[in-house]
């Protein structure tokens, strides 16, 4: 039985046996002093209740001392001590409980380093156009300010505002993904409507900088997924290979599907990645060493954030020829 496995409760058992035995043995050794001996060893059965309980809520107000100790002190509790019996169970519990307790502090210790950090890194972002924002309107209020300076510094002043835009957007967009507020649709997707409608609002820069984009022909291709969300990511990997092309330069796209899932490769001929940044391309903020001056490091964490919230995966690599390719595996339901 478990009741019978809590050494106090056998030892107790044990305790209260020998005393019946031994007051019946005495009782029929002595018949005329039976009440005397019927009272002593009432107060020995009394007595050693007592005693029994005492050491059970000894030991119970000791492990709500080392609790405290360790909520308020972070000291860890010796379960090693409480053997299997009357507080096997509590102390299980306990130390699903303590493990509990500290990934919870240890998560909530990274949560707030990474809000620091990224209330640091939002605050310089949005803070550098802004300044030269409040720069340029300084000096467009000049009364004599020739009319093409002053066009040269209105479109600087519109790039800039587009700038914040952007990443003012972006940022509410992971906000809300990082809330778990964003609902994906499962619709489906044709993969080459999908490429030529994100390239659309590049097509100007790319022919501004002599880039040829070319895309794989095939339009039967499909995936299960967010058509609006799906575009948001390959904008902004398609942004980030313009970004790192060469005037002249070519970014391709390719793709395919299988019984497994649907694959787009886009690739560049530009510089690639250095082998440093490849494994921090996809972290919030981070700028690689080729990173153009108004990069702010949250395009490509995006990407990843609604490629891999409708069950796809997200790749990058440098080419053998040259340059960069991204993979994104959109994987069938």
């Amino acid at each position: 039985m478990k009741f019978f496995r809590n050494p106090e409760i056998r030892l107790s058992l044990v305790w209260h046996f020998s005393l019946f035995f031994g007051a019946v043995l005495l009782g029929f050794c002595f018949p005329s002093r039976a009440v005397i001996l019927m009272i002593v060893f009432s107060f020995l059965f009394i007595g050693s209740h007592y005693w029994i309980t005492w050491r059970r809520y000894r030991r119970l107000a000791q492990l709500a001392r080392e609790i405290d100790h360790m909520l308020h002190n972070q000291i860890p509790i010796q379960f090693e001590k409480y053997r299997e019996g009357e507080l096997s169970i509590l102390e299980n519990e306990l130390s699903k409980m303590t493990l509990k307790l500290s990934e919870q502090a240890a998560a909530l210790a990274d949560d707030k380093k990474f809000l620091a950090d990224s209330m640091a890194d939002i605050s310089h972002q949005i803070r550098s156009p802004l300044t030269s924002s409040n720069l340029i309107l300084s000096l467009l209020m000049e009364p004599d300010l020739p009319s093409v300076k002053r066009k040269k510094l209105l479109q600087e002043l519109a790039q800039l505002l587009s700038r914040i835009d952007w990443l003012v957007e972006s940022l509410l967009k992971m906000s809300k993904m990082d809330a778990g507020t964003v609902c994906f649709q499962q619709a489906p997707v044709n993969v080459r409507a999908l490429i030529r409608q994100s390239a659309e609002p590049l097509m100007i820069p790319m022919e501004l900088r002599e880039q040829t984009f070319s895309i794989q022909e095939e339009s039967g291709v499909e995936f299960t997924g967010d058509p609006a969300w799906s575009q948001e990511a390959i904008l902004n990997i398609l942004k980030n290979c313009m970004e790192h092309t060469p005037p002249g330069g070519c970014i391709q796209v390719f793709f395919s599907q299988n019984a497994i899932y649907t694959e787009i490769v886009i690739e560049d001929n530009g510089p690639g990645f250095d082998r440093e940044d490849l494994p921090h391309l996809f972290e919030r903020f981070y700028k690689g060493k080729n990173a153009s001056s108004q990069s702010v490091g949250i395009g490509l964490a995006l990407a990843r954030m609604v490629v891999s919230r409708q069950n796809g995966t997200l790749k990058a690599e440098n080419r053998p020829e040259g340059g960069a390719r991204f993979t994104i595996k959109f994987y069938s339901p």
